[in-house]
């Protein structure tokens, strides 16, 4: 009796670990994948072990050393540690080659189970499948599960099982299947006594190659009282509480995308309704991973696009001499941020003002938004240029005149972020409007037009 009980003993500290790996998901509290990675545990009378991994493959492109994104995930997972460290448990933080991490690790540890959340970039598939075969070849599992989403790919189809590549339909499939299935909880913060008791040490911000600085990021806590109005704010980008400001937490997973679609249904049918363009976008990506480099409408693909550096230069700093779109720049340089009605504005003036590749402006986005999401900002991008999925018409061009009488009539937003509007530092705008706007009318049809007769 004493020699199998410790036998059970030996086995149990040679036991095979089970890992939860964190990515766009940094939360504890209604985690798909943390939820069934503690339910297995809690079968096998095991413990999980959390991990978060900083990735150099992504780290090492990143310019700004102050980058705060890299600074918004740091915050989060010490947030998640400390709360573990009350329950006796804590995450463990790596940094390096992803794959390089992973094999180090189940070579090490005999690890038997990852689970995590699915990603639908095309990167991370790729990345998600080579950490499959590693484990799979050692005799241990991978699973994934959806959690970004209410509904991922393939989940809102046709009748025929074809992706919807219009919005409206798509939203009225996403609706019924919502009202039909509800909107699930897992309440993996119920389970937090199965995370593993190993204490791991907490790394610096500065041990990653990352400084510190003290910006404020938006709060998490849904407005739900502002929201209401949100359809009649939403367009107006000089008030405070016009819109959610919840992108950072929807891309880093700090927030439960179910909890805001659930507060966006009893709150604002518009509010809702932008959370299901995020779907559609993401499913989008996941049917053509190639969209951030391809049109999703081929026919655009020739378009001759003026590869004009100086002119994209200073649409980027915010001097093209069109107040609205300068100060949309600016405060994107400046915060991080920009409010959405002056981001379709600014990509808008971009693409058909200054005829430059609309895959310019969505890598700069990509550089400078904390809420990048690759699926929306792409997705956002082709459809100002008329190449995306259910797409504005190419000769659908904003005025930033008539939306600053619109939408900034008073140049509060305007006055906020460029101070010398009014005044001879002002620079003269940088191309005429209806120059612009007959150009680019010509310039696609033409092309549209050469692109049909070479096809018949």
């Amino acid at each position: 009796m004493i020699f199998l009980t410790v036998f059970y003993k030996i086995m149990k500290k040679f036991k095979r670990k089970h890992y939860f790996w964190f990515r766009r998901d940094l939360r504890l509290e209604d985690n798909c994948g943390l939820w069934e990675a503690l339910n297995y545990a809690k079968q096998e009378e095991s413990e999980i072990c959390l991990i978060f991994i900083f990735d150099t493959a992504i780290l090492d492109k990143l310019k700004d050393k102050k980058d705060l994104r890299v600074q918004f995930i740091y915050q989060n997972l010490a947030r998640i540690n400390q709360e573990l460290m009350g329950h006796q448990a804590s995450i463990r933080i790596e940094h390096g080659e992803t794959q390089l991490i992973w094999q180090q690790i189940i070579g090490d540890e005999r690890t038997n189970a990852i689970f995590c959340n699915e990603d639908y970039e095309d990167e991370a598939v790729k990345r998600d499948q080579k950490i499959k075969e590693l484990i799979e070849e050692s005799g241990g599992s991978f699973h994934t599960y959806k959690d970004q989403v209410l509904f991922a790919n393939r989940e809102v189809c046709k009748a025929n099982g074809e992706n919807y590549l219009v919005f409206t339909p798509y939203k009225k499939t996403w609706l019924k299947k919502m009202e039909s299935e509800g909107i699930p909880n897992y309440p993996s913060e119920s389970l937090v006594e199965l995370i593993g008791r190993a204490q791991e040490t907490f790394p610096s911000l500065a041990s990653i190659g990352f400084e510190a600085s003290d910006f404020q990021y938006p709060s998490k806590v849904i407005n739900t009282q502002a929201l209401k109005d949100y359809d009649q704010t939403r367009d107006f980008p000089a008030l405070q509480n016009g819109s959610s400001h919840l992108g950072i937490h929807l891309r880093f997973g700090t927030i439960s995308p179910r909890q805001v679609i659930d507060s966006a249904c009893h709150c604002n049918e518009t509010w809702l309704s932008e959370l299901i363009w995020r779907e559609f976008f993401m499913s989008l990506l996941s049917l053509k991973p190639k969209l951030p480099e391809e049109e999703f409408k081929s026919k655009y693909s020739a378009i001759p696009w003026k590869h004009d550096e100086n002119l994209f230069q200073l649409w980027c700093q915010g001097k093209t001499g069109y107040p609205i779109v300068d100060a949309g720049m600016r405060q994107l340089n400046t915060t991080g941020f920009m409010h959405n009605r002056v981001r379709m504005i600014t990509a808008s003036f971009l693409v058909k003002h200054l005829l430059i590749d609309w895959r310019w402006g969505e890598r700069y986005f990509k550089e400078k938004l904390l809420d990048y999401d690759q699926s929306a900002n792409v997705g956002n991008w082709q459809w100002v240029a008329g190449c995306g999925a259910d797409a504005a018409p190419y000769f659908r061009i904003f005025n930033p005149s008539a939306q600053t009488k619109k939408f900034d009539q008073d140049y509060e937003y305007i006055r906020r972020w460029v101070p010398e509007f009014g005044t001879n530092k002002y620079p003269e705008p940088i191309i005429d409007h209806s120059f612009a706007r007959q150009r680019c009318i010509s310039t696609f049809k033409t092309s549209l037009q050469q692109n049909m007769d070479s096809s018949s």
